[in-house]
């Protein structure tokens, strides 16, 4: 990491904030051994004693990506958990993505429901995000993801609900780089002052339902298995081709054209952020590479900047920007979260509570 994340500060021994929160407070919830196992062992035995009598045991988001394929795979072959997978079609799907998707459900023997995003709402809101001047262009895609996985679950009457975050991959995320895709206020500000139509039927969930109805009235439960056991990436990607026939597209979150493009273009030409640094960074911290493997291999990864390049022509044209808009676009100034009207003190405040009420030992739903 450098000082292209505004917020980084470092200690007199050039020890980064972020490493100390690493330490501080996200290494003593990552368990990648017998201890996390057996935490994890009773985890799964309960989410079974929930599934009896239902369809499902538990749902699950499937991406197409490295960990949410592995956490499937796991689930199925290591804990023999019912799935009900939920994949969520935002109109930038890879194909390689499609192919991982579809060998994924037909060889561990899982029932997919694929949403498809009415692509015209979808267009709409991700052209007003481009005007918006925001870095995190992501936020219509990730908004919907879970809004249509959590229905889904509930749908089913479920109340676990399975993600691939885990510490050993992505322990750092500056917010400034990206900020929450679940403000939903934040989401409907941007498409009002940008936008043309109207999202009749775009996945929408409000703070409220996001974080009260569906933890404290539904006792909905996300659940993170691989913060319990050892997710070595390489391993994991090594496992997923022997024996899913998964191909890798180069990089964390690549299956998405979209999200490749603004990462590798949008984000490191209008912002200097370069979230390689943040994901090779979590590595590091994780004991998978050292900092020079992974300064080399961000020096290295030149053939994704070149295609990220070329897919501008393609995002646009699809989007329906011109390049005249789009230059318009990317010399004006930055724009910040606090540019549009948000729940960011909300957020603030759930996250001040969450920290009072973990302090005094008392447990908090994910």
């Amino acid at each position: 990491m450098d000082t292209s994340d505004p917020n980084i500060k470092f200690d007199a021994m050039g020890v980064c904030n972020h490493c100390h929160n690493f330490d501080q407070h996200l290494r003593p919830h990552w368990h990648p051994d017998e201890t996390g196992r057996h935490m994890l062992d009773a985890i799964i035995a309960q989410i079974k004693k929930e599934g009896q009598g239902k369809l499902y045991d538990c749902a699950i988001g499937l991406s197409g990506g490295v960990d949410s394929a592995y956490l499937a795979y796991v689930a199925r072959k290591q804990f023999d958990l019912r799935l009900l997978a939920v994949h969520v079609d935002g109109g930038w799907n890879s194909d390689i993505a499609i192919r991982n998707i579809e060998n994924i459900v037909r060889i561990l023997d899982i029932d997919l429901h694929t949403y498809v995003v009415d692509w015209e709402e979808m267009k709409d809101l991700q052209r007003a995000f481009l005007r918006s001047g925001l870095a995190n262009q992501d936020v219509p895609q990730d908004h919907a993801f879970f809004a249509a996985l959590y229905r889904d679950a509930q749908s089913y009457g479920l109340r676990y609900v399975l993600s691939g975050g885990n510490y050993a991959t992505e322990s750092i995320l500056p917010s400034e780089w990206a900020y929450n895709a679940m403000d939903l206020r934040h989401l409907e500000a941007v498409h009002q002052r940008f936008g043309n139509g109207r999202l009749r039927t775009f996945p929408r969930v409000s703070f409220f339902r996001y974080y009260f109805w569906n933890h404290y009235a539904k006792r909905m439960q996300v659940v993170r298995p691989l913060n319990y056991l050892p997710y070595i990436k390489e391993e994991a990607i090594a496992t997923l081709e022997r024996e899913l026939g998964f191909r890798y597209y180069g990089g964390k979150h690549f299956e998405s054209r979209f999200t490749k493009w603004q990462q590798l273009f949008y984000r490191p030409r209008k912002f200097g952020y370069d979230e390689r640094r943040a994901y090779l960074s979590s590595l590091i911290l994780s004991g998978q590479v050292t900092r020079e493997q992974a300064l080399a291999t961000l020096a290295g990864d030149t053939e994704n900047e070149r295609q990220a390049e070329k897919d501008t022509e393609y995002i646009l044209r699809k989007l329906d920007v011109s390049e005249d808009e789009f230059h318009q676009i990317m010399s004006q100034p930055p724009k910040t979260f606090r540019d549009y009207p948000s729940n960011h003190a909300l957020f603030s405040l759930k996250t001040a509570v969450n920290s009072w009420l973990i302090s005094h030992g008392i447990r908090v739903r994910s």
